[in-house]
């Protein structure tokens, strides 16, 4: 009760200092598809956010280039508050480490606002690979070597560097598939045009609940409720796979600082909501709420880890 009105008082302060911002609807940038666990967390909180603006917070999606075309079209945006990005690490953290010539600088030309939340990782198999453990698809596919497909939702995405590493860690040769997207990504595993993913349980517990996919093991560092007879990576081998995907609000670069305020104090309303959180809790989404100090702190340490991680793996600017 306490929190709830703190987080009010302090809403009613930085409106104090916000005078006529919101006067239009705000659009929020998503780089990816419809349907995307990205999305479908984006849309859960911009109805909050435009309850506390007394504005529509209309969700835009831009997909392409595994998040970097939407991105750019927010970093090339007036920083009047009225463009701002539900971003993921794709395109934040990963792309200036694996993107040559990349067209806009994550930790200068935009604003962190708020590291929302962060999602657990999965290991899913087509049905119709025999496999069951991650021990019987290295098995697998040191047998067949460069014969076995796993997919992502696009190139230099994090699943296809989780997918790196694990080629790595396990010593075996497989190729990546990139989608434009983890929706239609899912419906080729499904189908078995593809023999495994790193995916969240988000996106593809329902396909394992239903048969239509198997979990071979979770990325995180315990196991899913859900789930519980599957074992983590680290159980079964394969430690420090534990960085499932993550979202952030981010503005561009310069934007009023009273406007990052009062969208960190929305956000951090909306985050509190008994409905959001256990909207996010089914999607096995953990609720973050960092301050935007934070964030910008973890921008940097995650773009030095993919730094290192590329440097390991042999990964070059493409």
């Amino acid at each position: 009760m306490l929190a709830a009105l703190l987080v009010m008082f302090g809403s009613s302060m930085v409106r104090a200092q916000t005078p006529g911002w919101p006067a239009d609807p705000i659009k929020l940038i998503v780089s990816y598809p419809p349907g995307s666990g990205t999305d479908t967390t984006a849309r859960v909180l911009a109805e909050r956010m435009s309850l506390s603006l007394g504005q529509q917070v209309i969700v835009e999606n831009r997909p392409g280039a595994s998040g970097r075309i939407g991105t750019l079209s927010v970093v090339r945006a007036k920083p009047d508050g009225y463009t701002l990005l539900f971003g993921t690490g794709a395109e934040l953290t990963a792309a200036p480490i694996t993107v040559k010539s990349l067209a806009y600088d994550p930790l200068k030309d935009l604003q962190p606002v708020m590291l929302i939340s962060k999602s657990l990782g999965m290991v899913v198999a087509s049905p119709k690979f025999a496999p069951n453990t991650l021990s019987e698809l290295v098995a697998d596919a040191k047998a067949h070597p460069g014969k076995l497909n796993y997919g992502s939702g696009g190139h230099n995405s994090i699943p296809h560097l989780l997918g790196q590493q694990f080629n790595f860690a396990a010593g075996i040769e497989t190729t990546h598939v990139p989608y434009k997207g983890g929706g239609p990504m899912l419906i080729d595993l499904t189908s078995g045009l593809l023999q495994y993913a790193f995916s969240s349980p988000g996106a593809s517990l329902v396909y394992v609940q239903t048969g239509k996919l198997k979990a071979l093991a979770i990325a995180a560092p315990h196991r899913l409720p859900a789930l519980p007879d599957v074992a983590t990576m680290d159980e079964q081998g394969f430690p420090g796979f534990d960085n499932g995907t993550w979202f952030g609000l981010l503005a561009p670069a310069h934007t009023p600082a009273a406007i990052i305020t009062r969208l960190h104090v929305v956000l951090q309303s909306a985050l509190a909501a008994p409905e959001v959180r256990k909207t996010l809790k089914d999607l096995y989404i953990q609720p973050i709420a960092s301050t935007p100090e934070e964030f910008g702190r973890f921008l940097h340490s995650e773009t030095d880890r993919y730094r290192r991680l590329a440097a390991q793996l042999g990964i070059k600017p493409e």
